[in-house]
């Protein structure tokens, strides 16, 4: 009995959820963001690699002039994920994006996951575009700044860089330091880098459009110079599978528009202003990418592209080095700006995080002056610029991809959850079911229009058999291209038999009643286009390979040890629970004495005087 009250309690402590009935208004923070800052942090924050090195990389290594359809299904995919954080950031106007949205639908514990998951994503993140833009610019002069640190300082370590990069280390330091002197000149200054960047992606489009011919989107194979890997030629050189190839790897390419959803305690109006900057960051972002691999593919070919610099080498070759030396500095702002957008939310979710209580409380600490938590951007900072002086710029892309995903997958889940579970069940206590019960909410036979109990568990069940499923047809398909074209009759059998459940699992939640509460936003063809995110997050994650899933590993038994040491003792939704079950105790005890509410503890039935009673034993009740 002993042992299965302390599970019960365990169990209590990590799937607790946090109350969501702030609606955002109190914060210590400055709301100063306004939609226009919101949107340049999203584009800025977006268009940097993207489009000065991933589309020349992407068109000669995987897809080809097809490079503009890789772009578009990573927009279509990226767009579905922009959707289900637009619905939480009018749910929950609060700092912290995944983290807090995975908070409030499913517990303590994946939200801890999430949250530690974001923090490396956004190191990562602001470390991969720091050593980028060292890379650039050292490529503008020709490579002497890494041949010189390479000489002086090397670094023969397999999983490290081949030098320190100091420059990179610097860079991101002045960041963290411009972060943290206040959020308003951070973003007046990225709105500037923003503007300036659209205008050298407008020069681009311009004078590269004077110089295109669409026969590059045609270049047959036997036209192909000796020597160049060019595929089979023609639009997609290297078929359907390069397409797709291309995809995922574009679809990094729009990771950053999140976040403005972590901006929750910062924006003006955030119900409307974080919804509407995404949708139109999006826009702007695949606008911008699409006509700049038109323009890269239609006026030099595919096979040709340098996937380091494209445009200086576009440009060079065309004689235009006025032009080329534009797009040099664009590229450098563009990165600057992506620099930004990869910290900015960094400091936010730490300061959310401890502000929970589930990692140090000291983090939250947020200065007077500028309003700013300076040691959570400090300490974020310099773990960011050391990681960018001692890693090269392919291993943390490589690391950057899982934490991503997993989030993107976590928010899709929270919006099914969410979406069907009313307000009022997140209070209520368990009741009895019996197995007719089950069978007949499967298809909703009571005709129900609005969530119960069952029909909430039928779609948490439903929702996790379906990503288990999806772990499982990836697993057939991620390899597929070895064996698709032989004897494997077996392949084809079970692919067939986990559609089937898919499909089904899709019905089931179909069926099941939503919440009918008006928000300002919501997203669209609930459960299908969630569901179809989570296929295809799962689906890319399947896809990176065992270094990365190691290193993220280790990355993740940190934080666990933090959360497990620290934070399920710490936690500020735990001490809350723990109050309310030391009133109740004391307001039975008071009734049990019969003594006019007033026992032998001197608990006199007032809130303020709970802290005097002396709980022995307790038992927390989770809020469902």
């Amino acid at each position: 009995m002993r042992m299965e009250g302390a599970v019960r309690r365990f169990w209590t402590a990590v799937t607790r959820k946090k109350q969501s009935d702030d609606d955002g208004n109190e914060s210590k923070l400055a709301r100063v963001l306004t939609l226009l800052d919101l949107t340049g942090l999203g584009v800025g924050s977006t268009l940097g690699l993207g489009v000065y090195v991933l589309a020349g990389s992407v068109a000669r290594e995987q897809a080809g002039p097809a490079v503009v359809v890789s772009f578009l299904v990573a927009a279509v995919a990226s767009a579905i994920a922009a959707l289900c954080y637009a619905e939480f950031a009018a749910r929950v106007p609060k700092a912290g994006s995944a983290y807090v949205y995975s908070y409030v639908s499913i517990g303590e514990f994946t939200a801890f996951t999430i949250g530690w998951n974001l923090i490396l994503e956004y190191v990562i993140g602001t470390s991969s575009v720091a050593r980028g833009m060292s890379g650039y610019i050292d490529s503008l002069v020709d490579n002497k700044i890494s041949n010189a640190m390479r000489d002086a300082m090397p670094m023969n370590v397999d999983f490290l860089s081949d030098y320190p990069d100091f420059f990179s280390f610097i860079v991101v330091l002045i960041l963290a330091g411009l972060l943290s002197y206040g959020v308003k000149e951070s973003t007046m200054m990225n709105n500037i880098f923003t503007g300036v960047n659209l205008i050298v992606i407008g020069v681009v489009l311009v004078a590269g459009g004077m110089n295109c011919d669409p026969d590059n989107w045609s270049i047959p194979q036997e036209a192909i110079p000796p020597g160049y890997n060019g595929g089979a030629g023609g639009f997609a050189p290297f078929g359907f599978a390069g397409i797709m190839a291309g995809a995922a790897k574009c679809f990094y390419g729009f990771v950053g528009f999140d976040c403005i959803a972590t901006t929750g305690e910062e924006a003006q109006d955030p119900e409307r202003n974080i919804p509407l900057a995404i949708v139109i960051s999006l826009i702007i972002i695949f606008l911008a990418y699409f006509g700049i691999s038109t323009v890269l593919t239609m006026a030099l070919p595919y096979y040709l592209q340098d996937p380091e610099a494209p445009f200086p080498h576009l440009f060079e070759s065309l004689g235009w080095i006025a032009i080329k030396w534009i797009v040099s500095i664009g590229a450098i702002f563009a990165l600057c700006t992506s620099l930004l957008g990869a910290m900015f939310p960094l400091p936010r979710v730490l300061y959310a995080m401890s502000s929970d209580g589930i990692i140090y409380k000291k983090l939250q600490t947020v200065n007077p002056k500028t309003q700013t938590p300076v040691l959570a951007t400090m300490l974020s900072g310099l773990l960011a610029a050391i990681m960018a002086a001692l890693f090269n710029l392919q291993q943390l892309i490589d690391m950057m991809s899982i934490g991503t995903l997993l989030a993107y997958t976590i928010v899709a889940v929270s919006v099914l959850v969410l979406r069907y579970q009313a307000e009022e069940l997140l209070g209520t206590s368990d009741v009895s079911v019996t197995v007719p019960d089950v069978l007949r909410q499967l298809v909703n036979g009571a005709r129900l229009k609005a969530p119960t109990q069952l029909s909430s568990a039928i779609v948490k069940i439903g929702v996790c058999v379906f990503a288990a499923f999806v772990c499982g047809a990836c697993g057939i398909l991620v390899p597929a291209e070895d064996y698709i074209n032989t004897d494997y009759p077996g392949v084809i059998v079970g692919l067939a038999i986990l559609v089937a459940v898919l499909l089904a699992l899709f019905v089931v939640i179909l069926l099941q009643p939503t919440d009918k509460r008006k928000l300002t936003f919501k997203v669209p063809l609930v459960p299908l286009l969630p569901l179809v995110s989570v296929f295809f997050n799962l689906y890319l994650m399947f896809q990176l390979d065992s270094g990365t899933w190691i290193r993220f590993s280790v990355w993740i038994v940190i934080g666990y040890f933090i959360y497990f040491t620290y934070g399920i003792r710490h936690s500020v939704e735990g001490e809350r629970l723990l109050t309310r079950s030391e009133l109740a105790a004391a307001r039975s005890g008071a009734n049990a004495n019969g003594n006019g509410g007033i026992d032998n503890t001197g608990y006199d039935g007032d809130e303020k005087s709970a802290s005097k009673f002396p709980a022995a034993t307790y038992t927390i009740t989770q809020d469902s």
